[in-house]
């Protein structure tokens, strides 16, 4: 009887089911590659949570066999997983990745007080080979410079993974795709094409990053005080067209917020973002630099309330004050879920009487990832047997899909996933495979925990209906109730003492009952006591607030 070949396994843990935590492990026999550790930000249904992360236990029950951890590009939804999962690891993996977001990995690892791990440069054009994984790396286009695709042979065939991408043909530091590569390897030939789907449902062509300098020029050198630009971080090439049209103007630009700095620093450091040492200063040493003079690089374009933007918005800042003479420039879109803080942020800049400008209003933004046309020419120029969309929502991963019909791919060879699902390739032919465990985990303060429903509902209940505590006092032997006392936290009602009073009344009346009864336990009084005032608020308010309570023995 022949022996079966041993199977690829391509393993999506995160990135198919949102914008976000974007991981997936490659298995062949006993070697394993990771491709991205990610993370995301949590949304209105997560109160509470700092951070989400895809659930990489399956990588950690098989780190044996990890030969190392490819890192496409340096935003957090592909790098912001690693200090966690480099802590749990039990041993050192080198990471491969350019020589950017390297640095922007050894800047996260600091802040955790990590160790470096054995990092390994790699660029366009560079060769390693992981185990039986022969692995290549070509350059493409994002919104960060240095982003990397990654196309691998194993003895099962091969994958093709274009990493966030989008066909720039006037990139700002000059850097396009390597097309001639991606042909290459069509040619050679492609069992395997996953495809960043983030766009799938845009048509035609995503702008130029260029498109966006002569208007932030333009707003620039007719502002008549300080402007203000908040961008991401990490958006490079946009703080290098901040940066040339400030100066370009006679302006000096000012960086504050925590990772607006350090990023900034380390782009600097490895010559990514250019501009002189007279023409970047301080936050502290703009009191002697007239306004008109000035324009400060900030974070907070997703309204987040403790960023520099935020904080300048609410006049808490340390350093500066936004006035009505001032322009602000917010420099992005709104992650999905972030919507209504960047309006709540736009809403209080327009009330000190500043100049806004935003996607709405300015081409001030641009896209870093593909659209529909795009993504019909990443598919004509790689020619895949197969075709896995990733990096999206459900929307945008059936999209892709129909594009991938549209583009000649049979449907039975089109594999849209969820984060667990599994496809084995065999002589360069693809199926579904076994799951994995999959899901999320949450970072909460220090802690991280697993999805935990009942705490979200808890969450969610104490922020919509607040909390009702019940003390109430028995003694077990004469089986009398004594003192009944409530306190209300975040309840319209906690100063109506009418209201209190009637409740004890209740509480003690119904408790009385109970406890009188033979074989009554502490767990009935509890029980008890929670039904009887939750039914009393609800007839009296019609609020359903938490109710705790508690019984002591005396």
């Amino acid at each position: 009887m022949a022996k079966k070949q041993t199977p690829l396994r391509i393993i999506p843990l995160g990135g198919l089911d949102g914008i976000g935590k974007n991981m997936t492990a490659f298995e062949y026999g006993n070697d394993m590659v990771l491709v991205d550790a990610g993370l995301m930000f949590p949304d209105d249904e997560q109160p509470g949570i700092d951070l989400v992360l895809p659930d990489y236990s399956y990588v950690l029950e098989n780190e044996k066999k990890l030969r190392g951890i490819i890192i496409t590009h340096g935003h957090e939804d592909h790098t912001g997983a690693l200090p966690y999962l480099l802590m749990d690891l039990g041993r050192k993996v080198p990471i491969y990745s350019s020589k950017l977001t390297l640095g922007m990995i050894e800047a996260k690892l600091q802040e955790f007080k990590l160790n470096s791990p054995k990092f390994r440069e790699v660029k366009n054009g560079t060769h390693i080979n992981l185990g039986v994984f022969s692995i290549d790396f070509f350059s493409m286009t994002h919104s960060i410079p240095a982003a990397l695709g990654v196309y691998m042979r194993t003895p099962a065939g091969s994958v093709l993974h274009t990493g966030d991408f989008k066909l720039d043909q006037t990139p700002i530091d000059g850097v396009t795709p390597n097309y001639q590569a991606i042909c290459r390897y069509g040619t050679l030939g492609i069992d395997l094409l996953m495809s960043d789907s983030t766009n799938a449902t845009r048509p035609g062509f995503t702008q130029s990053e260029a498109a966006v300098g002569p208007q932030l020029r333009h707003i620039i050198k007719n502002a008549t005080g300080r402007v203000f630009v908040a961008s991401f971080s990490s958006h490079i090439h946009r703080l290098q067209q901040v940066c040339d049209a400030a100066t370009a103007v006679g302006r000096k630009v000012v960086v504050t917020g925590r990772s607006m700095v350090n990023n900034t620093k380390i782009a600097r450091e490895l010559g990514y973002l250019k501009i002189s040492q007279e023409d970047i200063i301080d936050a502290y040493d703009v009191k002697d630099i007239p306004d008109d003079k000035i324009v400060v690089l900030c974070t907070g374009s997703q309204g987040e309330p403790l960023s520099a933007l935020g904080r300048m918005a609410a006049g808490e800042h340390k350093s500066f004050t936004i006035t009505s003479d001032d322009t602000v420039i917010i420099s992005a879109t709104p992650v999905p879920g972030n919507e209504k803080s960047v309006q709540s942020i736009i809403n209080s800049l327009s009330k000190i009487g500043c100049t806004v400008y935003d996607r709405s209003n300015t081409l001030v933004h641009v896209s870093g990832h593909a659209s529909q046309e795009e993504l019909k020419l990443m598919l004509a120029m790689t020619k895949p047997r197969n075709f896995m969309p990733v990096h999206g929502e459900a929307v945008h991963l059936r999209a892709h899909a129909k594009l991938g019909l549209k583009m000649g791919i049979k449907p039975d060879h089109i594999f849209i996933a969820d984060n667990g699902d599994t496809l084995e390739m065999r002589n360069g032919k693809v199926s579904w495979g076994d799951p994995v465990e999959s899901g999320v985990v949450y970072v909460d303060g220090l802690s991280i925990t697993d999805a935990d429903p009942i705490v979200f509902r808890d969450r969610q209940k104490l922020a919509s209906d607040g909390i009702v505590t019940c003390v109430v006092t028995f003694a077990p032997r004469s089986k009398k109730v004594g003192d009944v006392e409530i306190a209300c936290r975040g309840v319209s009602f906690s100063s109506d003492e009418q209201l209190i009073s009637e409740a004890q009344d209740v509480v003690r009346e119904h408790v009385s009952v109970t406890a009188g009864k033979d074989g009554t336990s502490v767990d009935m009084l509890r029980k008890n006591a929670r039904n009887s005032l939750s039914n009393f608020l609800w007839s009296k308010t019609h609020t359903r607030p938490m109710v705790i309570p508690v019984v002591m023995e005396v």
